[in-house]
């Protein structure tokens, strides 16, 4: 997840604008090649709105996900911009080990905020990265809203980029 220093993932309008940083930091290191990385994940799964966010954006950018099967958490019913894509309205614990463990060794959680919570809540979810934007937005959807109780996490990184963004991985403690 990406979010803003005040640890907002978008404006109170819905946009992110602000997404990326034209700052420097001299110290940073050159982005990682985000190709390489996609290539690791097995599945995606995204809450409704994410997933119409990325739609909106598809239009002009093509499909972010690639053929890389995607799982949307909604009650409603959604067009599915390709056959990669599948719906879900059910208990997390089930979609998770009952049909996304088997088979997938890197599950990634696209967001957003409530998925996030309750994957956390649920134990569902093993690990954190979230990338900081040198941008304060002062209002929005806050990343983490309402855990609901304290979570111990585990430092498993720390990488500063060239501009100026600076992803923090946590492993989350049981």
């Amino acid at each position: 997840m990406v979010a803003s220093l005040d640890g907002f993932i978008a404006k109170r309008d819905g946009s992110i604008s602000w997404l990326y940083s034209t700052d420097h930091y001299e110290k940073g290191v050159v982005e990682e090649n985000v190709e390489e990385f996609l290539k690791t994940i097995d599945c995606y799964v995204m809450g409704s709105r994410t997933y119409e966010h990325a739609v909106e954006l598809s239009r002009a950018h093509g499909w972010a996900y690639g053929n890389t099967p995607t799982v949307v958490l909604s009650r409603r019913k959604l067009p599915a911009v390709n056959d990669s894509i599948a719906f879900f309205d059910g208990d997390l614990n089930e979609l998770v080990e009952d049909r996304l463990r088997c088979g997938n060794r890197s599950i990634w959680v696209v967001g957003g905020a409530a998925v996030v919570r309750d994957f956390i809540r649920l134990k569902l979810a093993h690990e954190i990265r979230i990338s900081i934007v040198p941008i304060l937005i002062g209002e929005g959807t806050p990343f983490f809203d309402q855990i609901g109780r304290e979570q111990p996490l585990h430092l498993k990184d720390v990488t500063a980029y060239k501009n100026g963004m600076v992803e923090l991985w946590y492993e989350i403690k049981a």
